[in-house]
């Protein structure tokens, strides 16, 4: 396969736009051409990693561990799986089995490292990259922690008809009657 036509699947991953058209074309080159079959594990849930895989072409699935008997989801063309396997030691939280043959690159850590090593640019850019996805997390969480908050000390605004009701149907418990019908009607504290 030429490289052009290997380096055009990162074009459009979020974690390699913005790199010079030869960093790009470094990357494909160090990358190992990998072929999986149907039924071939890409990447296993709870196993460490060591690198990413870019979908190049074929079918794989992301599988539900909780349920095994799902059909999986696509994982189509062009994606990028296990990314962080190829800068930090990381377990996988997917797994990922080939449904048809597959045709892939297979970024090592040893070689990206080896890379950003030779050039510091490209270690910047994905510390960047890596760093603004952080940040977004980060946000996304404080929001929903923000929202859980704002849930968990909710208090329903009574309206003074529904407090005074409340008032006349408490006192009408105490008292051991129903015809109480006005809050003013009972002295609480003199029972």
């Amino acid at each position: 396969m030429a490289i052009d036509a290997l380096v055009k699947p990162f074009l459009c991953l979020p974690l390699f736009k913005g790199l010079k058209p030869l960093q790009l074309t470094e990357i494909v080159r160090s990358a190992e051409r990998i072929v999986y079959r149907a039924g071939d594990l890409i990447i296993e849930e709870d196993k460490s990693g060591d690198a990413a895989i870019v979908i190049v072409s074929g079918e794989a699935v992301r599988l539900d561990s909780a349920d095994k008997n799902a059909p999986g989801e696509p994982v189509p063309e062009g994606s990028l799986v296990g990314e962080l396997a190829m800068l930090v030691e990381t377990i996988h939280s997917a797994t990922v089995v080939a449904k048809g043959q597959v045709r892939a690159l297979r970024i090592t850590r040893e070689n990206i490292h080896a890379q950003m090593a030779d050039d510091p640019s490209l270690a910047e850019h994905m510390m960047n990259k890596i760093g603004a996805r952080l940040q977004k997390l980060a946000t996304e969480l404080r929001a929903i922690d923000q929202a859980l908050s704002d849930i968990a000390h909710f208090e329903p605004r009574q309206t003074h008809a529904s407090a005074h009701h409340e008032v006349s149907a408490l006192a009408s418990i105490e008292l051991g009657c129903d015809c109480i019908n006005d809050a003013s009607d009972v002295d609480i504290d003199n029972q």
